[in-house]
């Protein structure tokens, strides 16, 4: 039921220490088989808006200098491109470090629940140590504390077990 579906690789990235790349490349890795097609802002499939070490590099340089105006020219793209990304996802994976600020992150889960689409979040501190707000915006089934339990949900989606109402598969062929 996964296989050409498209997931958008959700969370943190300027604030984290790897910059958001070893979740992202371990999940692709550890769900490889069920053919999803990936889409993971560390490595945007357009060559507009790159981002990465060298960016937050020079980000970290502008905002010292004070150069407000290069900072918004730079983020402005990367985030009208993270959110078309959103938009064309049928689902999202999302990984939560509590530890880790991540404004993009919540600005892209409430555009995906705009949308009622799945959004699976791992909380790294455990599902009991997240904001009650979430608790609100999205069923609480899909919101796990380990990255097996979120493993295994899928593999009851793929499998046609899951019948959560946000999960919408259509025949396109």
């Amino acid at each position: 039921m996964l296989e050409t579906t498209r997931c958008y690789l959700c969370g943190a990235m300027d604030f984290s220490p790897d910059y958001g790349v070893g979740w992202r490349e371990k999940i692709m890795a550890d769900l490889s088989s069920y053919g999803i097609t990936w889409l993971n802002p560390c490595n945007k499939p357009t060559v507009h808006a790159p981002e990465g070490p060298d960016t937050y590099a020079k980000l970290r340089d502008a905002k010292e200098r004070g150069d407000y105006d290069y900072v918004h020219d730079i983020m402005q793209p990367i985030r009208c491109i993270d959110l078309r990304l959103v938009d064309v996802a049928d689902f999202l994976i999302v990984h939560i470090d509590l530890r880790v600020p991540m404004l993009g992150t919540v600005e892209e889960i409430t555009t995906a629940n705009r949308s009622k689409k799945p959004i699976l979040v791992h909380v790294e501190q455990g599902k009991a140590s997240i904001s009650n707000w979430l608790f609100a915006m999205l069923p609480h089934s899909m919101i796990f504390s380990t990255w097996d339990e979120l493993y295994r949900y899928l593999e009851d989606v793929n499998a046609g077990i899951r019948t959560d109402k946000r999960w919408i598969f259509f025949n396109l062929e």
